[in-house]
């Protein structure tokens, strides 16, 4: 029997709530992060609401040294792979190096840090471009800042698929878990609310245009006019469960089962491949249909896209046959940061036995999902599915579990 890979430690960055204690706090009672930005003046772009992640002053959280070389997105993960670590109680200077490694998920790289250093080039001259251009805007800088820190050397990369890409690269780390690895940071952040990032989000023609922040992301709704992006994620410490219980380490849960498909060309007459990913994911966590408690679900926001997720959990779990909700709705679409944070929502909500809203929607009766809107809803959770789709065609499911065997354990930062 394959080793159980499970989750130890948390730490989260959203648009309502910086920390895990936040976050959780905010999302059990419907508290959304999003607005106007803030960053920049967005009068000139047709979306100009997002989910800013508040508070958050990087002086405080990480050395001088770092500052200039790093894009906030890597600035809030060093943050949180930090609390994460905390959270897990393991101090990476009391383990080999080898036996720990770093798997991230990306969707933009730093496009804050790029577009300053295009500035520079562009008003100052070739000579004003810093060093640190040639990382601090990569996909994987992350995972390498977060390694350089910490002193991790084992396996380590990244996987860019947007959203999918967030469980893509958490399902990596539980197989180098399975090989071997003793512990591996998994999960993602991303920011790209800049002006060059967001003339790169709108190419896409999914965002939503409404000003107003309650009418402006309404997943599964009459509404549906597209997302609001946000940023943040979260990362999670991976180990396997017997190396958890040797060092006397609480659980969150484990990462029980994943599959991950892509769908056919547009225009093929074939059908999209969600539902296959789920299926995937179930077969391999070894659980059938019923024994789900709920679904965190990707939720584009998108009418069409909205319509092929409600068919695909419909097809797998019947008509209202399980909970789903979509938190996200109270931070925007991450990217490749929403489905780790889904993931650490999915661990909250299965140790409180708490399922957190979908605000702000007015889900359509045809679509047949048994939505949770408005108000929390106490139920058993012992598991959970976390979907996610990436622009471009990426599926990706994943069941996690609760640890029967583990207490109810405080949340930390």
């Amino acid at each position: 029997m394959t080793a159980a890979v499970v989750v130890t430690g948390l730490g989260v960055a959203a648009p309502n709530g910086l920390g895990t204690r936040a976050y959780w706090a905010a999302t059990r009672a419907g508290k959304s992060g999003i607005g106007r930005i803030t960053r920049f003046d967005p009068d000139q772009y047709p979306a100009r609401l997002a989910g800013e992640v508040p508070g958050f002053v990087a002086e405080n959280h990480l050395p001088s040294r770092l500052l200039p070389q790093t894009d906030r997105m890597t600035q809030l993960a060093l943050a949180a792979a930090d609390w994460a670590l905390a959270d897990a109680g393991i101090r990476p200077q009391d383990l080999p190096a080898f036996d720990m490694g770093v798997i991230t998920a990306s969707f933009s790289g730093g496009f804050e840090f790029g577009q300053g250093e295009l500035a520079n080039l562009w008003d100052k001259g070739s000579q004003y471009v810093s060093a640190y251009q040639s990382f601090a805007w990569f996909y994987a800088v992350n995972s390498g800042q977060i390694s350089i820190r910490n002193g991790m050397k084992g396996p380590s990369g990244v996987v860019v698929a947007d959203q999918a890409g967030g469980l893509d690269a958490v399902a990596q780390a539980r197989r180098q878990i399975r090989k071997g690895t003793a512990v591996i940071v998994s999960g993602a952040v991303d920011a790209t609310i800049c002006p060059w990032g967001w003339v790169a989000l709108h190419t896409s023609g999914r965002l939503s245009t409404s000003e107003e922040p309650t009418l402006a992301y309404r997943p599964f709704d009459e509404g549906a006019r597209g997302h609001v992006p946000g940023e943040g994620g979260a990362i999670l410490i991976l180990e396997s469960a017997r190396t958890a219980a040797d060092r006397g380490a609480r659980v969150y849960g484990e990462i029980a089962g994943y599959g991950a498909t892509f769908d056919p060309r547009p225009g093929s007459g074939r059908e999209p491949a969600l539902r296959a990913a789920i299926e995937l994911a179930l077969t391999d966590a070894g659980v059938s249909a019923s024994e789900v408690d709920v679904v965190f679900a990707d939720a584009a926001g998108e009418a069409h896209l909205d319509h092929i997720e409600a068919q695909a959990l419909v097809a797998v779990f019947g008509p209202h046959g399980v909970p789903v909700t979509a938190p996200k709705t109270m931070t925007g679409r991450l990217y490749s940061g929403a489905a780790p944070l889904d993931l650490a929502a999915a661990f909250l909500a299965m140790e409180e036995g708490l399922i957190p809203p979908t605000v702000n929607v007015d889900p359509v009766p045809d679509y047949e999902l048994d939505l949770v809107v408005a108000a929390p809803r106490p139920a058993e959770l012992r598991t959970a599915l976390v979907v996610a789709r990436g622009h471009g065609g990426f599926n990706s499911a994943m069941v996690v579990r609760s640890d029967p065997g583990t207490a109810t354990r405080p949340v930390q930062q």
